[in-house]
């Protein structure tokens, strides 16, 4: 089912489709998508888990000149390290314990195409350095050979996190960003473009009622309203979840708001572990006034410093608040289960135990 994004005769151009959307914020990404997808830059997609980072890079491959060619994802906070070296680049039989037979990695698998490298973030230094090569030099070889083979894939990378933030803490290389940040195109969260919820939510009610044969066609009073005022942390991701259980769980043609999860419908709109700009000036002499020594605050890493004691804090609240689970925490602070055990990791907190 095609999505559009812009209505007919809008003045950033012709509607992408499979994306939802006429805020100015969103009009600006659909301008920036159309003019870079005729091209063979390489683009950085930013933004919070849930906001469509996928779509906007298969629409720069569907509007390229590589549209025939395949499209390939890679996940790479899913997976460790290892396992993602192997992903990527393939390996030969006998190059590691399980090897049993050659492998075509996503590079070589996506040749003539377009290799989405989703949580960039997440990647080791050591793999950062392949990766470097492969965007300077198109060349690569698989784990346990020493052949060189070559790649005519376009790389379109995505982070959940300010990647010029991991540099300066030393996450993530500074060459490479440079080389993944020739086009960036940052997508906002769905709490910035409220406007667009009405049309997302007559979507997915008329996606879902179609594939389990209901009908919930109206919105009941107060519902509109309550997830227009809600601050969606999970984005659109968490919309369409919502809506679907809502359209399963529905008696009669009406979205009503008993259906919407608590989260929603209280009043107090805005979950304790997100950051508003209202509030950062207030957390940031709370937390880093704990913690930020003299000589830090005078130094030119006071930035970073803020900025990691905030995110320590807020790990450890979302922790203790969900019982120490660590599946529903990553839910929480929106990021994927392997980067909040690594962060766990990295900021020395006590880990609990993870009942699931």
């Amino acid at each position: 089912m095609a999505i559009f994004g812009l209505p007919s005769g809008a003045k950033s151009g012709p509607p992408i489709p499979g994306i939802i959307g006429t805020s100015p914020t969103m009009q600006e990404v659909y301008r920036v998508t159309r003019r870079v997808a005729g091209s063979n830059a390489s683009v950085l997609i930013l933004g919070e888990t849930g906001v469509g980072k996928e779509l906007i890079a298969n629409a720069i491959h569907q509007l390229s000149r590589r549209s025939k060619g395949p499209f390939v994802r890679v996940n790479c906070g899913a997976l460790s390290e290892s396992l993602l070296e192997s992903e990527l680049f393939g390996h030969v039989r006998g190059a590691f314990t399980g090897a049993v037979a050659n492998r075509t990695g996503r590079f070589e698998a996506a040749n003539g195409g377009t290799v989405f490298l989703d949580e960039i973030n997440s990647t080791s230094l050591t793999l950062q350095v392949k990766l470097l090569r492969v965007l300077q030099e198109r060349e690569f070889e698989r784990v346990g050979d020493t052949s060189t083979l070559s790649t005519d894939a376009r790389i379109v990378a995505a982070s959940n996190r300010d990647l010029m933030q991991e540099v300066q803490m030393e996450r993530f290389r500074e060459d490479l960003y440079w080389r993944l940040n020739v086009v960036p195109i940052e997508i906002p969260p769905l709490r910035k473009r409220r406007d667009d919820i009405p049309s997302l939510v007559s979507f997915f009610l008329e996606h879902y009622n179609e594939i389990n044969d209901r009908y919930v066609v109206h919105i009941g009073p107060g519902s509109m309203d309550a997830m227009q005022d809600y601050h969606w942390p999970g984005n659109v991701r968490e919309l369409q979840n919502y809506i679907e259980r809502a359209v399963v769980m529905a008696e009669t043609d009406e979205l009503t708001i008993d259906l919407l999860p608590d989260c929603v419908t209280s009043n107090s709109s805005t979950p304790q572990h997100v950051i508003d700009e209202g509030d950062f000036d207030a957390l940031t002499r709370e937390v880093v006034l704990r913690g930020l020594s003299e000589s830090q605050a005078n130094s030119g890493t006071v930035h970073s410093v803020i900025v990691e004691q905030i995110e320590k804090e807020l790990i450890s609240q979302v922790l203790a608040a969900c019982g120490g689970v660590q599946t529903k925490a990553a839910s929480q602070l929106g990021i994927n289960r392997n980067t909040l055990h690594k962060k766990i990791k990295d900021y020395n907190l006590d880990e609990a135990p993870d009942p699931e």
